[in-house]
């Protein structure tokens, strides 16, 4: 076939749905599940686990805690760019085997951490975890668009934002008083995090290599073509190797742009810089401050401490509802609009949130309305801030610079992960019912922002979306 002719129809690209493809898939994305598990799971515990912290150390409990939750972030800084060093240098299935080992390891100490007298082996153990999940971020997404058909790729990439819902949830529903939220139940509540990473380590054995990585790193092509036959169910893969060969093609002829490229170069510096405000706006808004810490929030709000761990459920039920309700929104109303609605909404329930905070203790009914703000402030961060920066970059930088901007935006998105899980309880006592304040404005500022500066990247391609930054 001469590369001159016209691309022909990927003759695997008919949606097709294997089991194979289906096992592959689902034991990259128990990692994603990991993720939700350990940043919804560190919330019903906080009073036992400051309890045993009191018990081993004369300090400020609080402030250990603090550290305890944004110690995850920090793993999650290193875990990025750790795999995609790994990923190139090991290929992918490796690389997830690897990190799931090293997510038992990070589970392993933070369930044994009471039985050892240890506050040092929940910090540590959050940081192993916090690598584990930031690795991740970066490798299942990679592991599952490369293992998916053209035609299925955005469906199966939405699966990743499922799996961290789905473990959100789980861990608060875990974290009750009934199952493990007790002071004998956190230990396990905390350590369960082996399971994921345990199945995951245990499926990866049987789960193939990236074919395109065979393909293009390996240079493997007889086995790249018998990974393709069996994860399409069909013998026919002439066509998506040629694909993937003229992709590979493509991208070798273009310009490689470094990090330094992208901060010098004008018309990549003012795509970078609204893709870095965009992930800046997913964190700063303080969703995580919600994640972390809602049932304090709704102790403070006038909840009795089982009713509100019962309430904490219910945000990572709404931002599962919100992650399927938001995929066919996606092409619909294009991702601009979506950003606008999500920022103006959270802004807007983050002040009514703080209106039921003051109010309930003159009217108990402000309690349950403190409780459906929150709800609904979640559900504004479901529609377009919790998926669409991570989507922008690629959309924003073509192929030789998306590397190194994708790198940038994941970076400053775990370092603001990091800032608000540190400072929410400082500020939380130092604000009181203001405490939510400070991310209304900063919603207000990335609302003007997007509004003036995100162009719509819906149904545009990346030349014509960076011809924009060109002018």
């Amino acid at each position: 076939m001469e590369t001159g002719s016209p691309k022909p129809k990927m003759s695997g690209d008919g949606g097709k749905v294997t089991g194979p493809l289906l096992y592959a898939v689902t034991s990259a994305v128990l990692g994603m599940l990991q993720f939700g598990y350990n940043t919804g799971v560190i919330n019903s515990p906080r009073a036992f686990i400051e309890l045993f912290i009191g018990q081993q150390y004369d300090a400020n409990e609080t402030l250990i805690f603090s550290l305890i939750v944004s110690i995850f972030a920090v793993g999650g800084m290193i875990g990025c760019p750790l795999a995609s060093w790994m990923m190139e240098k090991y290929g992918r299935k490796k690389s997830l085997l690897l990190n799931a080992a090293f997510g038992v390891l990070g589970a392993a100490l933070m369930g044994f951490s009471k039985v050892a007298e240890s506050v040092e082996m929940i910090i540590i153990g959050r940081f192993l975890i916090g690598i584990n999940c930031g690795f991740a971020t970066t490798a299942s997404p990679t592991y599952v668009s490369e293992m998916a058909p053209l035609s299925l790729r955005g469906a199966f990439g939405t699966v990743n934002q499922l799996a961290v819902a789905l473990g959100l949830v789980g861990g608060q529903i875990l974290g009750i008083d009934v199952i493990l939220g007790s002071n004998e139940g956190w230990p396990w509540l905390l350590g369960l995090a082996i399971v994921p990473s345990s199945v995951q380590f245990l499926m990866l054995i049987f789960a193939p290599e990236s074919p395109r990585y065979l393909l293009l790193v390996v240079r493997d092509e007889e086995e790249s073509r018998a990974v393709l036959t069996n994860i399409r169910g069909m013998v026919a893969v002439d066509d998506e190797i040629h694909d993937i060969y003229m992709e590979d093609n493509a991208a070798r002829q273009e310009k490689k742009f470094t990090i330094l490229d992208l901060i010098k170069i004008k018309a990549l510096r003012q795509p970078l810089i609204i893709g870095v405000v965009m992930h800046l706006s997913q964190q700063l808004g303080g969703i995580n401050a919600v994640l972390y810490y809602s049932t304090t929030i709704f102790e403070n709000a006038g909840l009795m401490p089982e009713k509100a761990r019962l309430a904490a459920i219910g945000v990572g039920s709404v931002l599962f509802i919100m992650a399927l309700v938001s995929i066919p929104l996606m092409d619909r109303l294009g991702r601009r609009t979506l950003q606008l609605w999500g920022l103006g909404g959270m802004a807007v329930f983050s002040v009514l949130m703080t209106v039921a905070f003051f109010t309930y203790k003159q009217n108990a009914t402000m309690s349950v309305f403190a409780v459906i703000f929150t709800f609904l402030y979640v559900a504004f961060f479901g529609v377009g801030p919790s998926s669409i920066p991570w989507m922008l970059l690629s959309e924003l930088f073509g192929q030789g610079a998306r590397s190194a901007a994708v790198s940038v935006g994941a970076l400053v998105n775990w370092l603001a992960n990091f800032i608000v899980g540190l400072t929410f309880i400082p500020m939380s006592r130092a604000l009181g019912n203001y405490v939510f304040l400070p991310y209304t404005v900063l919603l207000i500022l990335f609302f003007t922002f997007t509004y003036f500066k995100l162009p719509e990247t819906k149904n545009r391609t990346i030349e014509e979306v960076t011809a924009l930054f060109k002018n």
